[in-house]
């Protein structure tokens, strides 16, 4: 399905990107614009990004690495 119809970008292509980005850093976290960059794209209008944001959710490769999850609450508590 067409996610962004200003590049062209495909749901199979955000989750090729995330696999990808997760295969290669398994720490990273992944972002829009890192899919875009990926993808070797730039973001035009915005329209499409509710739904882009969607389609990176369901790739289960998406979620931030387990030992990255609370940093922001460990900081403040230590």
């Amino acid at each position: 399905m067409i996610v962004c119809s200003c590049n062209a970008i495909t749901d199979r292509d955000i989750h090729a990107a995330i696999d990808w980005m997760r295969a290669s850093d398994p720490e990273t976290i992944i972002t829009p614009g890192k899919v875009y960059r990926a993808l070797g794209k730039t973001p035009d209008c915005g329209g499409c990004m509710s739904l882009f944001l969607s389609s990176m959710r369901q790739n289960a490769n998406f979620e931030v690495p387990a030992e990255l999850r609370g940093l922001k609450e460990h900081r403040k508590r230590g």
